[in-house]
Parts: C-alpha cells; structure tokens; sequence
C-alpha cells in the first residue's frame, strides 16, 4: 500500500468515525436534550476521550451541523454553473430544487430539526450558518458570467430564496414529512417570484 492509499484509507476511516460519532451524538441530543447532553456525555457513549472527540469537531454545536460549509461551497459552484442566460431567481429556484434535499439532510432529520428549534444556542448558530452559505452563493450570483447584479440584489435574492426554502422546510416539518419538499420549494417560489 502506497502512501496515497493509506492517506485514502486514514481519510475514509476518519469519516466513518466522524459519521458514527455525529450519529450516536445527536441521538442523545435528542433524546436528553442538547443543553442537558454534555461533551463528556457523547465521548463516554462513543468509548473515547473528550480530546479525542474534539479531533472529529470543533464544538458541541458543530455536531448538529455536520458538513454545510463544504455543502456551501458545493451549491455556490452549482449557481455558477447555471446557463448565463437564466435570470438570478430561475438559478437561485433551480439550485435550491436540485439542492434542497441535500441542504436539509445536511441538518438532520424532523427530530433534530425539532430539536434545533428549541434551543436558543443551536438556533443561534443555525443562523450563522445559514448567513455564511447565503453570502457564498451571493457571491456566486455575481460572479456568473454577464450577471451585472450588485452586492445588494445578489443579498436581497439570496435572502428571499433562503426565505422560500425555510418556509418550504417549515411546512415540511408541520406535515411530519408527509408533503414533498420539492413541491413545497416549488410553491415558495412561485409566491415569491419577482415582478416581470
């Protein structure tokens, strides 16, 4: 085995664990309660240390949030990579359809939405996370070819479509995921569409 398929395999098993680990997490979140669930408590469950399960996340909170900074910059290539000739909303209703299942699974599932709800800290950082992607797909707004959107539009629209998208997940939990989400993406921006 060569150095590049024991980087793979250290990288794969490091995943594995990772998963396994947000897994066993967010089942005592839900469970316990976030705030009543300490780091202590996850890493005695996982069998490691505390150390050890800062090696797999920064935080507590980060646990919940799995991969959505690199799920941010997945969907900021897939806006630029939308034809030139779309108008920013087709592109932002085009990415989110496309995206959509995948933004929401990077959050969890109806439990740990739930749970994100209520609790002030996690609903905190939700929106810091959700700023951070809005900001990188405005970015990428503007960055398509020929968009001639300002800073201010590209924010405006972007927020709209996050708008759109978070009532589409809303409804969602309140028919205990019995709807489909793309219809109900679908709907949001057929009610928020911009004026022609």
């Amino acid at each position: 085995m060569d150095d590049a398929e024991r980087a793979g395999l250290r990288e794969r098993t490091r995943r594995a664990v990772r998963a396994e680990l947000a897994e066993l997490a967010l089942r005592l979140f839900v469970e316990r309660g976030y705030e009543e669930t300490t780091v202590d408590d996850i890493a005695v469950a996982a069998g490691l240390s505390k150390r050890s399960f800062f090696r797999y996340f920064p935080s507590k909170e980060d646990v919940v949030f799995g991969d959505v900074e690199e799920l941010a910059g997945r969907v900021a290539e897939a806006v630029r990579a939308r034809p030139a000739e779309e108008p920013p909303w087709a592109v932002l209703r085009a990415v989110l359809r496309e995206w959509g299942e995948r933004i929401q699974s990077a959050q969890g599932d109806a439990a740990v939405l739930r749970l994100i709800e209520s609790s002030p800290a996690l609903r905190a950082r939700l929106n810091q996370r959700r700023d951070a992607m809005r900001d990188r797909v405005a970015i990428a707004l503007c960055e398509r070819p020929d968009s001639g959107l300002d800073a201010f539009t590209a924010d405006l629209l972007t927020g709209c479509a996050a708008v759109a998208l978070d009532a589409a997940n809303r409804e969602w939990l309140r028919c205990d995921g019995a709807a489909d989400r793309t219809d109900l993406i679908d709907r949001a921006f057929d009610v928020m569409a911009p004026a022609s």
